[in-house]
């Protein structure tokens, strides 16, 4: 009979899929608890993964429980619910947090979870759904050096990068700051390239010249292969989802008192984009809108000219 804790797994999209597809790899028993999308939940049930009908019957059955969901509200109510964790899961279950959540509601959950008798993890993801499903995300953990020992074999399972950052709610605190990072170059990156495009600078040049110098980044490839290539799934995060990062960390600037020029002027794009219905395009996609903005048509102007190799 296996020793090996059995986990849990609500949130199976993009990164959640790859996730847990990695957990069973690695020979763990594991529940799941997806939304509308059949997809990824038939996938891994075709894996050996169990389907639970509902948070209750997953926080029965399970040690450990991820949790890979779209924001702090998301959590709450997947914790503090009738049907859920704090009501339903055994003394001793440990909740692993991957989403990007407000530090503030994660330090709440876990008292909240430790009166119970349970244990919070904050471990936020970095990189893409990519590394998701080949097992080698950045996972930016927070809690206690006891309850690390626990869970980093599973965490193992997904992560190719495991840095524990502090107690719990540091993780979350450590991704706030990754993502500012991200939504900031992301309107830094649509900036230039509208500024370029309207001094005849193209999107391609605008590449070539800045990829291989010190300003190159992952993050920037990802961004300028759909910029330039228009290859929609390059780097597929919503303008939503990061919209309500930058909003977190605008929050957590204000309750340290800290000035947040530079991520209070980034807000604004994310929050243009979702006021005209496209809060669902993908971040890289902002160069477009802001393109727009400024009477640009990136679109035509990537695929109308041409990288300086070719030309």
């Amino acid at each position: 009979m296996s020793t090996l804790p059995t986990v849990g797994f609500i949130g199976v999209g993009y990164m959640g899929h790859g996730m847990a597809k990695n957990i069973l790899k690695r020979g763990y028993s594991l529940w799941i608890k997806g939304n509308r999308n059949r997809q990824p939940i038939d996938s891994l049930v075709g894996m050996g993964a169990q389907e639970a009908p509902s948070v209750k019957a997953l926080a029965e059955q399970c040690d450990i429980i991820h949790l890979c969901l779209s924001n702090s509200e998301q959590v709450q109510s997947t914790i503090r619910g009738e049907d859920g964790i704090l009501a339903n899961a055994r003394a001793g279950t440990i909740v692993v947090d991957t989403s990007t959540s407000d530090p503030t509601v994660t330090l709440a959950l876990a008292a909240e979870l430790a009166a119970a008798g349970m244990h919070m993890v904050d471990a936020p993801l970095g990189r893409t759904p990519k590394e998701a499903e080949s097992g080698e995300l950045d996972a930016m953990v927070g809690c206690s050096e006891e309850i690390f020992a626990q869970v980093q074999p599973v965490i193992d399972c997904w992560a190719g990068t495991i840095t524990r950052i502090g107690e719990v709610g540091t993780g979350h605190k450590m991704k706030l700051l990754m993502n500012f990072l991200g939504a900031s170059y992301a309107s830094l990156y649509s900036e230039a390239i509208s500024l370029g495009a309207a001094v005849g600078i193209s999107p391609h040049t605008f590449r070539e010249v800045i990829a291989p110098s010190r300003l190159g980044s992952g993050f920037f490839n990802t961004f300028m292969q759909y910029a330039c290539d228009r290859d929609k799934n390059a780097h597929k995060f919503s303008i939503d989802n990061m919209a309500k990062d930058i909003r977190y960390v605008n929050a957590m600037a204000t309750d340290a008192g800290v000035m947040n020029v530079m991520a209070s002027a980034a807000r604004h794009y994310y929050t243009h984009t979702q006021a005209i219905g496209a809060g669902g395009d993908f971040v890289p996609m902002l160069a477009d809108h802001v393109g727009r903005l400024n009477g640009l048509d990136i679109d035509t102007i990537a695929r109308d000219s041409q990288p300086l190799k070719e030309a």
